[in-house]
């Protein structure tokens, strides 16, 4: 496990560098993700003419968690249309600095503030036309949907779109649908959580993204990261 943190101890502190990237591949490639540091940093080598425009968000500083890289969300997009989620949701608690919105490549899926994902998750139940499958308690995703067996029809599935100040993350499906193993559902990963928000690495597959810590801001443009 390397740190990427603000904290004294993190690695990208110890080398002093302003600037690193990362472009993480599939879940399920075989093919190793990369790392960059400092001038090697830049999102100028993604083929940004094919993949789309790079797009950046200001971090936003929390004094309780200092190390923290925290992002003003704003919104969610299902099937091109916003949920209804009021804004202060992923805003961080000017009171004790709980709540906000968290970057973290360290963290696998998504968890989303209740009143988010309350909202998202009933905006998928009501566009897909599957059945709900019952999950086990012990399985952290609980929006799951059963497939019925091959050979299967086409599925249309809503686009979803992360809402941050600035900037809008279309996701590619796979990265917010996958197939539970022991089950075989159609799951959304992403869950629910008590306390802010996580913007997992399962979301940051295939994007270049860019952590420019001298202009504190958040860049991001979609990648064949298998490539670069």
């Amino acid at each position: 496990m390397v740190g990427f943190g603000r904290g004294s101890l993190s690695l990208v502190s110890q080398l002093g560098s302003p600037r690193f990237s990362y472009c993480l591949t599939s879940f399920l490639s075989k093919v190793p993700s990369r790392l960059y540091f400092g001038a090697y940093a830049t999102l100028n080598s993604t083929n940004a003419s094919t993949t789309g425009p790079v797009q950046s968000t200001p971090f936003v500083v929390n004094p309780a968690l200092p190390t923290m890289y925290f992002l003003n969300m704003t919104g969610i997009s299902v099937g091109g249309e916003l949920l209804p989620i009021d804004p202060a949701v992923f805003a961080i608690n000017d009171t004790d600095g709980t709540g906000g919105t968290i970057i973290d490549s360290g963290t696998t899926i998504t968890y989303l503030a209740e009143p988010a994902y309350g909202a998202l998750r009933a905006a998928f139940v009501s566009q897909i036309k599957l059945p709900l499958l019952n999950v086990s308690d012990t399985s952290v995703l609980d929006t799951c949907f059963k497939w019925p067996p091959p050979p299967r029809q086409s599925l249309t599935l809503p686009q979803l779109v992360l809402h941050f100040d600035g900037a809008d993350m279309e996701l590619p499906l796979q990265n917010y649908m996958l197939v539970e193993p022991i089950s075989g559902g159609l799951c959304l990963a992403m869950a629910t959580s008590d306390d802010g928000s996580i913007i997992g690495n399962f979301q940051h597959q295939n994007f270049h993204v860019l952590y420019d810590l001298e202009n504190s801001l958040l860049s991001f443009v979609p990648a064949p990261c298998n490539l670069i």
